[in-house]
């Protein structure tokens, strides 16, 4: 059995801003339940929706995405 891999933050994002997906599915124009995908990791946002999301949010892009190294080392 695969564990899935969580690739974005946009769940925890949301969260922090006390957003909803429905929200942010408005806001990017897309379908809830790719919004809801985005945010479980079923599946990824393409690069340029990735950054519309972070400018909906008034974030760095990269606080969407989990680092891939670890930065104290």
């Amino acid at each position: 059995m695969t564990s899935k891999r969580n690739y974005n933050r946009i769940r925890v994002v949301l969260a922090e801003q006390d957003r909803t997906n429905k929200w942010l599915a408005e806001k990017v124009r897309k379908n809830r339940t790719t919004v809801s995908r985005w945010c479980t990791n079923d599946m990824q946002p393409s690069v340029e929706t990735l950054a519309e999301i972070a400018e909906i949010l008034n974030v760095d892009i990269r606080e969407l995405l989990l680092p891939t190294k670890d930065v104290n080392n």
